[in-house]
């Protein structure tokens, strides 16, 4: 984009100086020459002047006509019906004469060298040349400094609206300075904002839905089980297929569930986790420090797991967050294994989660400062789109741990080694 922005800016340019800067160099020369005829004209005049009507020039007069004539140049005064004075040396090479009348019959004719004049009109030429050339350099100049400025802007708006749309919903605080790009930033938060809380009530939906209808099913299932051992026989008949209507029933729920489950989890990959991880330490390491705090991160190699780069990244980011906002001293990023998980651990050493918004911390719309209380709330649904699960493991200082199930066997088969480099 950038190289596209700068070769056109470069060819308007090009083709600007080319457009005006053949003819203006065309008319300084013509200009120059003008301008020495009109010079030899003028001196012209002026000797003559000096002349008197018979013709001739006096002894006292030739050294100011001298001072009149262009060096290296020559007058010839011819006045009709007597020899021709001439003063000056003979001009070598082409010569630029202009002649006016003089007397009846007679001219004066001046002068000079056409070399005098070819130089000036070189140099006007070239001064000219180097002007077009500089406005083209500054063209250049002008196009790279805007290219830059606007493909830096454009590939940053492309990259957070491919995020967005692989699940990172997180907002971009930072602005160009460019009218129509800040607006397309804003429209992109506010939909980024509004996507969350979608993905939210979409997750608690289900969730509600789900235990409600399974509750209600439990319920029914255990009357129609009652219902069967009816002495009756027809009834106890009618009870048991009942009762395997409801059985199917809890099954399609289940086969719904996990259909919803697997197409939020449909970007999912096998990822080692450190390369994830060390993506999103490096964008937050710079903001801990502004902020005056250590970072410290520590990921072993090899913690595979099955997960949507994306949404794992926009969980720790917004846990990351979560503890430069409202904790103090080091901010933590840690990962490991354990026997039947792998373990993200986000925390620092800042006083903690009050005692009273503990059961209360991922709730939509619970912060104890001035932010929205949508961070904590997007991260444990992320987290559990990929089949994971959130928890406040220590409430002071704070402490969050991603619980992800490890990688299965058939996933870690066939999946790319690390090349080995040899030491």
């Amino acid at each position: 984009m950038r190289r596209r922005i700068l070769l056109s800016t470069l060819l308007v340019v090009t083709i600007t100086a080319l457009v005006l800067g053949g003819p203006l160099a065309f008319t300084t020369w013509r200009l120059v020459e003008d301008f020495t005829r009109s010079d030899l004209t003028s001196r012209l005049d002026q000797i003559a002047g000096r002349i008197d009507g018979s013709g001739t020039i006096d002894a006292g007069d030739v050294s100011a006509i001298e001072l009149a004539i262009p060096a290296g140049g020559r007058l010839v005064l011819e006045p009709e019906g007597a020899p021709a004075q001439v003063i000056g040396s003979p001009v070598v090479g082409q010569t630029v004469s202009e002649t006016v009348p003089f007397g009846p019959g007679g001219s004066i004719r001046l002068e000079e060298p056409q070399s005098l004049m070819r130089g000036q009109q070189l140099q006007v030429t070239l001064v000219v040349l180097l002007l077009v050339v500089m406005s083209v350099g500054t063209g250049a100049v002008v196009a790279t400094v805007t290219a830059r400025r606007l493909a830096e802007p454009l590939s940053d708006v492309a990259d957070r609206a491919a995020r967005l749309g692989a699940g990172d919903f997180r907002s971009a605080p930072h602005r160009y300075g460019i009218l129509e790009l800040d607006r397309v930033s804003d429209v992109l938060d506010t939909s980024a904002a509004a996507l969350a809380t979608l993905l939210q009530r979409e997750r608690e939906l289900v969730g509600d839905v789900s235990h409600q209808m399974r509750s209600r099913l439990t319920a029914l299932q255990l009357r129609l089980d009652e219902l069967s051992t009816h002495p009756d026989p027809s009834v106890g008949k009618e009870a048991l297929a009942a009762l395997e209507q409801a059985e199917r029933l809890s099954g399609v729920l289940d086969e719904l569930l996990e259909a919803a489950r697997a197409a939020r989890a449909a970007g999912a990959e096998l990822q080692d986790l450190r390369v994830g991880l060390t993506a999103v330490a490096d964008e937050w390491r710079p903001v801990v420090r502004a902020a005056g705090r250590s970072f410290k991160f520590r990921v072993p190699d090899g913690l595979l797991a099955r997960v949507t780069p994306a949404r794992i990244r926009e969980a720790v980011g917004a846990l990351v967050d979560n503890a430069i906002q409202h904790g103090g001293g080091t901010v933590t990023l840690t990962a490991r294994a354990t026997e039947h998980s792998l373990l993200i651990e986000v925390g620092d050493n800042g006083a903690g989660v009050p005692e009273e918004l503990v059961p209360h911390v991922f709730d939509r719309g619970v912060s104890v400062g001035s932010s929205t209380g949508l961070g904590l709330a997007l991260a444990r649904a992320l987290v559990e789109a990929d089949g994971g699960r959130l928890e406040l493991s220590r409430p002071r200082p704070a402490m969050f741990t991603i619980f992800l199930p490890a990688a299965r066997a058939d996933d870690v088969v066939g999946a790319p080694r690390r090349p080995q480099v040899p030491r």
